[in-house]
């Protein structure tokens, strides 16, 4: 039996009181995506209502990048890479290791109960980064050496095409699916056999513009067409 999984590792904005000082100057740039996924949870809860399983953070990724991993040079922002080691520390404990520990547990739940998991991660993207247009309204995000994943997400590609042609489906843009994330993080804890991550991106136009609602109406229906439609066991 195939459960679905959401998360939202950028679904707002928030900075705890205690770190507040260290955004003083910072408002523009929290509301910004440097700041969230712009629309990326009104998105998640959509799907949640017919997918109920979902986990998100409220946090700020400028407070903690819950979508690296420790170590990795973008774990923590500019604002708050020059805090004291122990205070860091503080910050992984209260925010970061809770999150992702009650996912994993989650899907060692599942797992344990015979069941198989694919997981959707809901991210969102700007449309210009570094003065370049990102010319895509939806990423499909996946590891290519992994069938189930790549399979699932053409299934999905193919069934979003079948019911519209107006929004461009990329995979593996305007990020790599293989690359640092939660994700990735995931696949290798939990192998190929019971898990498939596929992480979903969608062009924050559409969210800053108030045009949403064709867009994720349209990525639900698909995706649950998909999800009806594959065939888990047999992909290999």
């Amino acid at each position: 039996m195939l459960t679905v999984i959401l998360t939202c590792e950028h679904g707002g904005n928030e900075i705890p009181e205690a770190y507040q000082q260290n955004f003083k100057n910072a408002r523009a740039v929290l509301s910004s995506h440097e700041g969230w996924d712009i629309g990326a949870y009104e998105l998640a809860k959509m799907f949640a209502q017919e997918y109920p399983l979902f986990f998100y953070a409220n946090v700020s990724r400028l407070l903690i990048e819950l979508n690296r991993s420790v170590g990795h040079p973008n774990l923590f922002s500019r604002y708050t890479k020059s805090l004291p080691g122990a205070e860091k520390e503080l910050i992984m404990i209260n925010y970061y290791h809770p999150y992702r520990l009650e996912v994993i547990a989650a899907i060692e739940q599942l797992i344990a109960s015979s069941k198989d998991v694919l997981h959707l991660s809901v991210h969102t993207f700007t449309p210009k980064l570094n003065g370049k247009e990102r010319k895509t309204d939806i990423g499909l995000l996946y590891d290519p050496q992994r069938g189930k994943e790549k399979n699932f997400s053409h299934q999905w590609q193919a069934v979003i095409y079948q019911i519209s042609k107006q929004f461009r489906v990329r995979y593996n843009y305007p990020y790599l699916g293989k690359s640092d994330g939660f994700v990735t993080m995931l696949r290798k804890k939990f192998g190929d056999k019971h898990y498939s991550g596929i992480e979903l991106e969608v062009n924050q136009k559409y969210f800053v513009e108030k045009q949403q609602q064709e867009i994720s109406t349209l990525l639900l229906e698909s995706f649950t067409v998909a999800l009806n439609n594959f065939t888990y066991e047999e992909v290999r």
